[in-house]
């Protein structure tokens, strides 16, 4: 990162501006998320304003499901500067569409559990079990790429 106007400072006022622990930061540093990090006489580490927004930034990436490793693709291309800019506009453009892939999916899971709540109230408010939800016009959802540890296996029932 380009050396930056302002006092620099250290690890806990970063932590304070970007509402992020010591703990996290250190962690993103140590994953080489961080980069033009130096210290002091002392050896404390100097962060500067430009810092905290790419906390931010990795942060939001990682929070909307970019690997560790597409970070640190991301952050080595960003250290080579204005050569790369390019690609990086092409993943960022790639990790846009795959977020806006997940929205739809959620969407579409939010929308199964609002029907269940309805579900539920008319069975609480009338005292007698309403049919089965409706299916929706919706297309299925494609299959998630990954499953969670503890996800339901294929073919096993699901009590309603």
């Amino acid at each position: 990162m380009p050396a930056e106007r302002g006092a620099p400072f250290h690890i806990g006022e970063l932590a304070t501006r970007t509402g992020r622990t010591v703990h996290a930061i250190r962690w993103y540093e140590a994953q080489g998320l961080v980069p033009g990090v130096v210290r002091d006489q002392g050896g404390r580490r100097l962060y500067g304003e430009l810092h905290v927004g790419w906390l931010d930034l990795m942060d939001r990436l990682r929070r909307t499901g970019m690997s560790i490793a597409e970070m640190r693709a991301y952050t080595a291309l960003a250290l080579q500067g204005r050569t790369t800019l390019h690609e990086r506009r092409q993943m960022l453009a790639a990790h846009r569409a795959r977020v806006l892939e997940t929205i739809g999916e959620w969407k579409r899971a939010l929308s199964l559990v609002d029907r269940k709540i309805d579900f539920y109230d008319a069975w609480m408010q009338t005292g007698q079990r309403p049919p089965l939800l409706p299916q929706t016009d919706e297309a299925p959802a494609p299959p998630p790429a990954r499953r969670a540890r503890g996800a339901r296996q294929p073919g096993k029932a699901i009590r309603r």
